[in-house]
């Protein structure tokens, strides 16, 4: 069966193998005085392995995240797992509680790593959340939806550059993944810097629980648990394979009005191909919204309300019709 695992302690709290302990990591007081915690599940298997970080809610209003880490804690058995699965449903305790994407102060969390104790409020969550957990883990997964009006389809952002990332990028089995250069004081360009590999799934929209953007999430994680050596791994072919993209852009609105899409997330379409337009009230054609490339649309508005220069599709390329230098849009 393999080494026996050893005694986990996260923020100061002893997690024995075999068994699965609920983590409150304090962060701040509210005006009422009321104290609030970062909740952490962690399952120590009883056998050795590798620490699997997920996280989710980094974004307070993108809830998607937070039903997939909770269905794959439900589920996990520390008596049969190797390794320890370290989860943090809500990262964003802040956000989460006001219904919001940022903190109290209006910062985005994940435009605050890698954070200060003494910093703003963001900071100090950020620095709390590599400090406590982050430090622990060999490898992350981290879930995102759209930001505010917009839906992704279930996507893997990685540095598909880095082999070990890559694999796994691609055994996790979305509808799509992209090469995602890293965005300045992000979660994930501060787990690059600690040579943490990890995957970004997007997936859906805010506000709101998606059946299958949630079932994909799940068995994605199942996947990786089993690339990892964690749990038995799966003889089921990923049929059709990944779009891999290597290169992406949002098509944007050239004139203001409300826009009328020919076409949704998932879709594959041609260059020339016209993918919606922007009418007016009266239903006059201000603009038509064409293809610049043969690729697949990845995430859309949600609002067909619409002014000069807001995204419209997010068009993404496959690698092997991309430039070597081309890399696709940063974290969301």
């Amino acid at each position: 069966m393999g080494s026996a695992n050893g005694v986990m302690s996260l923020a100061g709290t002893p997690v024995p193998a075999g068994k699965s302990v609920r983590v409150e990591i304090p962060v701040a007081r509210l005006s009422t005085g009321t104290e609030v915690h970062v909740p952490v599940t962690v399952v120590n298997g009883r056998h050795e392995g590798p620490k699997l970080l997920l996280s989710a809610a980094i974004h307070g209003d993108e809830l998607n995240g937070v039903e997939i880490v909770r269905q794959v804690v439900a589920d996990v058995d520390p008596r049969s797992l190797r390794g320890t699965l370290i989860a943090v449903p809500v990262v964003n305790v802040f956000g989460y509680l006001t219904q919001s994407r940022y903190l109290p102060d209006r910062r985005d969390l994940n435009r605050s790593f890698p954070g200060s104790a003494k910093g703003s409020l963001a900071s100090q969550l950020a620095h709390l959340f590599v400090s406590k957990i982050v430090s622990h883990a060999d490898f992350a997964i981290d879930f995102h939806t759209g930001s505010d009006g917009r839906t992704n389809v279930p996507q893997i952002r990685a540095d598909l550059g880095d082999g070990t990332t890559r694999m796994a990028a691609l055994e996790f089995g979305a509808p799509v993944v992209l090469h995602a250069k890293l965005r300045a004081n992000s979660y994930r360009a501060t787990a690059a810097g600690r040579g943490l590999p990890m995957l970004l799934f997007e997936g859906g929209e805010t506000m709101r629980f998606e059946r299958e953007v949630i079932r994909i999430g799940v068995q994605g994680v199942w996947r990786v648990m089993g690339h990892l050596g964690m749990r038995p791994g799966t003889n089921e072919a990923l049929r059709p394979g990944p779009f891999v993209a290597g290169d992406s852009s949002w098509l944007r609105a050239r004139h203001g009005g409300l826009f009328h899409t020919a076409t949704f997330p998932g879709d594959r379409v041609k260059k020339g191909e016209v993918l919606g337009r922007v009418m007016d009230v009266f239903g006059r054609q201000r603009a038509k919204v064409v293809a610049p490339w043969d690729g697949m649309v990845v995430g859309m508005v949600v609002n067909p309300q619409v002014t000069r220069g807001d995204g419209l599709l997010h068009l993404a390329r496959h690698e092997r019709d991309c430039r070597p230098e081309r890399t696709t849009v940063t974290d969301d």
